[in-house]
């Protein structure tokens, strides 16, 4: 018998791309998105069903839940619905602070929220969440996002203790930069003159870093949701391991120091 899987933020990324992989593989995908009309191609290949889900709407998470637990068994979700904010703390509108708050890490938790009780009920079930390498270490004007991610970082990590108990498991993914149209399509920025400088030099930096295919990092996404391992973290991308071992290496504040070299070239 197939497995299921039930991926937030499919439309495009990496979502889209594991969504792919997974069918590929066998599995019956439910992708949801806030707009699946917009992704026909994907709703095109067998056993791939589309959900209507914007992760910041309480209402809509329960009826996406409930339309996917009737549909058959889900065996793991993937939590990846999420979007980048840069700029300079003072710039930042609260609209822009609430939505980036709401949707990397409300809407996460909502949505295990939502599936927790299936899952108990059935004695097993794996939840796997985007994270970032933003969730280990910290850039420049990214402090909302990074805000983010390290929250998920610290929730999942308690979650993961009060859900071995119940046969649930669940997993972060950790990737570096991924070749998307995510700048484009799941990206907002702050202005503010006063900061103009630093920013555009951060900015100027951040085109060297090294990106990693989408579908790169859906493997990782699969290999944490079947190799049966009691394991939290999964890096995802040699631009995320160098950093991260760098942060090691150098310790919390020899690689802040770094990074402020590195990125603002102070």
């Amino acid at each position: 018998m197939s497995k299921t899987i039930f991926i937030t933020g499919a439309s495009s990324g990496l979502g889209k791309a594991t969504a792919i992989l997974f069918q590929k593989k066998g599995w019956q995908v439910i992708a949801t998105m806030r707009t699946p009309e917009r992704a026909n191609d994907l709703g095109q290949l067998d056993n791939v069903t589309l959900l209507p889900l914007d992760v910041t709407d309480s209402s809509q998470i329960s009826q996406a839940v409930s339309q996917a637990i009737a549909s058959g068994n889900v065996d793991v979700v993937f939590n990846n619905a999420g979007y980048g904010l840069s700029g300079p703390l003072e710039a930042t509108t609260d609209e822009q602070l609430t939505r980036q708050i709401n949707t990397n890490l409300l809407g996460v938790i909502r949505v295990t929220q939502a599936f927790i009780p299936y899952f108990r009920e059935k004695g097993s079930g794996l939840f796997i969440t985007t994270s970032s390498m933003g969730g280990l270490v910290s850039f420049p004007f990214s402090s909302l996002y990074h805000a983010t991610k390290w929250g998920l970082e610290g929730w999942s990590e308690s979650m993961a203790y009060e859900l071995k108990s119940l046969n649930i498991g669940i997993k972060v993914i950790e990737p570096g930069a991924i070749q998307t149209d995510f700048i484009s399509r799941s990206y907002d920025k702050a202005y503010h003159r006063a900061y103009d400088e630093l920013f555009n030099r951060f900015f100027a930096n951040v085109d060297q870093v090294t990106f990693s295919p989408a579908e790169t990092i859906a493997e990782v996404v699969y290999e944490a949701a079947t190799d049966g391992k009691d394991q939290l973290r999964y890096l995802a991308g040699e631009d995320a391991k160098a950093i991260y071992g760098q942060r090691l290496q150098l310790g919390d504040e020899g690689f802040r120091h770094f990074m402020e070299t590195a990125f603002l070239g102070k």
